[in-house]
């Protein structure tokens, strides 16, 4: 394989990290609603110039809420996932048990942390603004699936986070600094959390045909697409929540650009830009060259 990852490094790096839901958000650590929270890159809100500063402002937000829930939503089958990929293992090498068990752990850690998150968005914004879910449905969708594709699926998630944090957020003087400090609390942990599942995927894959890899290529796809119709069904949401918030009420060629771009912004947040992320690419490619080009064949829908 090309990558170097070790589940020992991977427990060290982990152990090294110390921080607790309550010491980042709570008490005095409180959001403004003066700043944005997205980087524009992910908000994608300055192409709707029908939309004063103001109201692009609290789009932003909105798309800062609805991407934190998401978060915490994909993170509920990821956790079970990866406590049942990690149950085979418990008499095997104890430094692969160790690190995913805190790698559930943390994971469990950042669900609380973005449910905690919510009721404090809720309580300052003023509008209730809709998610899609319920996360134990997404999750039950997901969880029957191959999981080898499974597998890459997290690894999409998990390496699209450090997309995220370094090329958009980490540099962004802009943004709130206490929703940035979410993010970054976030990332830290997911750095490793990319290097556990990339060798998840390599154990997964191990002994399986070109074809039988390829299919789960092709179930990752369905994922993909489950998780578009989601996307989908998000924007709605944020409009609706827009125009509350907001107390406008959108023309119907307004309404329409606005589910364009943001439904473009949305495929790109979540699925363009783990998709074509070069890690991704990488450990397909070290799978099967075809698995790399497949993904190659269809990433521009959502880029």
């Amino acid at each position: 394989m090309l990558n170097s990852y070790t589940y020992q490094a991977a427990l060290a790096a982990s152990e090294s990290i110390h921080w607790r839901v309550e010491d980042i958000i709570g008490g005095d650590k409180r959001l403004n609603f003066t700043q944005p929270f997205m980087p524009e890159s992910l908000a994608q809100t300055e192409p709707l110039t029908f939309l004063s500063k103001e109201e692009k402002r609290i789009l932003n937000q909105i798309r800062g809420n609805a991407y934190l829930c998401i978060f915490g939503l994909v993170e509920e089958f990821i956790l079970p996932f990866v406590l049942d990929h990690a149950r085979p293992q418990l008499r095997g090498d104890d430094f692969r048990v160790r690190a995913l068990l805190k790698f559930a752990s943390e994971e469990a850690k950042h669900i609380q942390l973005f449910k905690q998150f919510r009721m404090e968005f809720e309580d300052g914004f003023g509008t209730l603004c809709n998610v899609i879910g319920p996360p134990e449905a997404i999750a039950a969708a997901i969880l029957v699936h191959d999981p080898l594709a499974i597998a890459i699926t997290t690894l999409h998630i998990e390496w699209m986070v450090q997309r995220h944090y370094l090329e958009s957020i980490k540099d962004d003087q802009e943004l709130d600094p206490q929703f940035k400090s979410l993010l970054k609390h976030h990332w830290v942990e997911e750095v490793q959390h990319a290097k556990l599942d990339t060798l998840m995927v390599e154990a997964l894959a191990d002994g399986r045909s070109e074809a039988q890899i390829l299919s789960a290529v092709e179930e990752y796809l369905e994922i993909g697409g489950f998780l578009d119709g989601g996307l989908q069904q998000q924007v709605e949401f944020d409009l609706s929540s827009f125009e509350q918030a907001s107390g406008r009420r959108l023309t119907e060629t307004e309404a329409a650009e606005f589910r364009r771009v943001q439904l473009r912004a949305n495929r790109w947040t979540y699925l363009g830009t783990g998709m074509t992320h070069e890690k991704v690419l990488e450990t397909l490619e070290s799978l099967t060259l075809k698995a790399r080009q497949r993904i190659e064949s269809v990433a521009p829908a959502f880029c």
